[in-house]
């Protein structure tokens, strides 16, 4: 059975998740909270999180041993993006893009 969470409008980039989201994809989720804890990036205690809440809704909902459970499928997609102006000499201004970002994990139980 598949169980999924969601984090939506993270304030980091989605190409900055996307490296630590393809670092855990396809492993176990305890072998993948285990890489996230010690994973140097800032996006990896978002993800952590979620992973995590994706672990405890299908122990609590579905009754599925926490044990047996991988990540099946986890992206990073493009959230809303902020545009602000950054003041520049003579009169003009540059486009600064603040980015966000939507993760979804998706894990399976799997039986060994």
């Amino acid at each position: 059975m598949e169980v999924r969470a969601v984090a939506k409008d993270i304030p980091i980039s989605p190409r900055k998740v996307r490296l630590v989201v393809d670092a855990v994809r396809g492993r176990k989720v305890d072998e993948a909270l285990t890489m996230l804890r010690f994973m140097p990036q800032n996006a990896a205690r978002d993800v952590y999180k979620v992973v995590k809440s994706a672990a405890a809704n299908a122990e609590n909902n579905y009754d599925i041993d926490a044990n047996t459970l991988w990540i099946h499928r986890i992206y990073a997609d493009d959230g809303r993006t902020l545009k602000r102006l950054w003041r520049r000499n003579m009169g003009r201004a540059n486009r600064i893009l603040k980015r966000s970002c939507h993760i979804t994990v998706i894990v399976q139980d799997r039986e060994e």
